[in-house]
């Protein structure tokens, strides 16, 4: 059976922790650090810190080491509810970020425009968030507190929860900045939850078409045999004819559906075709159910 991206080897998932953390770095210090836009995320939290800080220490705590120390404490908690792959992969994650946080220079990208950094800097921490969320790791900060949370509410996706989690770090940054970059931070923040879902979910999406034709058993074996997936045998009765049929249900990618349509046109052109969507599906041929327990 064919394979998807989720069974991908360990170290395209490490690659994904590196590239994913860099965006969200380019973000926070071209970005939201420059124009005063918590966020949310312990990396909000490093901000405000900064700014507080500014008063006592030239230039404020960095952030690089602020987000640091900030993780310790969680990384305690979570070590132990979540286990040492989990940890490794999100220790990786919150390393590279504040490597990248202590790399890459301050650079006011938004020249003061609060629309911008708030619309841009979202989408681009957004896309960063995903990948990393596609790593099964996270950065540490308020992305580990969602996830510890999503073990026990696995009806929720870490997303969601974090939008709540980083809507109380917005109102301590409410306290520095003013109520503006508050509210600003915000649409950053809801930004960022849209695009990161749609980066993890957008993966995830498979197509399901139900098949009925009196040619049932032709046009199964076609499926199987050009594109190697599996198809099931459904019994129905068609309520109109009373008569009994045998009802084709398969899942493919969003490309082998034209292959479906195709293979049934071909053999079928009389058939009945019904093609919806597949949020996730798990099991062979598609994501590992195994890979989901520590998601």
């Amino acid at each position: 059976m064919k394979r998807y991206l989720y069974n991908r080897p360990v170290w395209l998932d490490y690659v994904l922790i590196i590239v994913g953390s860099f965006i969200m770095a380019v973000g926070i210090q071209w970005i939201y650090d420059p124009v005063g836009l918590v966020t949310g995320g312990f990396t909000g939290l490093a901000i405000v810190i900064k700014e507080a800080t500014s008063k006592f220490v030239q230039g404020g705590i960095p952030l690089w080491l602020a987000n640091i120390v900030l993780n310790i404490p969680v990384f305690l908690v979570a070590l132990k509810i979540k286990g040492r792959t989990f940890i490794g992969r999100t220790l990786f994650g919150t390393v590279m970020l504040s490597v990248w946080l202590y790399l890459i220079p301050s650079y006011d990208l938004a020249q003061g425009d609060y629309v911008l950094a708030a619309v841009f800097g979202g989408v681009l921490s957004g896309f960063g968030t995903g990948l990393i969320f596609l790593a099964k790791a996270t950065t540490g900060g308020t992305d580990m507190v969602a996830a510890l949370i999503q073990h026990y509410l696995r009806h929720y996706s870490i997303a969601k929860i974090l939008l709540i989690v980083d809507g109380v770090v917005v109102v301590l940054g409410l306290y520095v900045f003013g109520l503006k970059a508050a509210l600003y931070a915000l649409v950053a923040i809801y930004a960022v939850t849209k695009v990161s879902d749609a980066i993890v979910e957008g993966f995830k999406y498979s197509r399901a078409a139900f098949i009925i034709s009196d040619k049932y058993d032709e046009i199964s074996k076609q499926i199987m045999e050009k594109l190697d997936r599996g198809v099931t045998g459904v019994k129905s009765i068609g309520m109109y004819s009373g008569m009994d049929r045998c009802m084709l249900y398969c899942v493919v990618s969003s490309k082998e559906i034209v292959q479906i349509k195709d293979i049934v046109a071909e053999i079928d052109p009389r058939a009945f075709v019904i093609v919806t969507d597949a949020r996730e599906v798990l099991g062979e041929g598609f994501i590992d159910i195994s890979n989901t327990q520590n998601a």
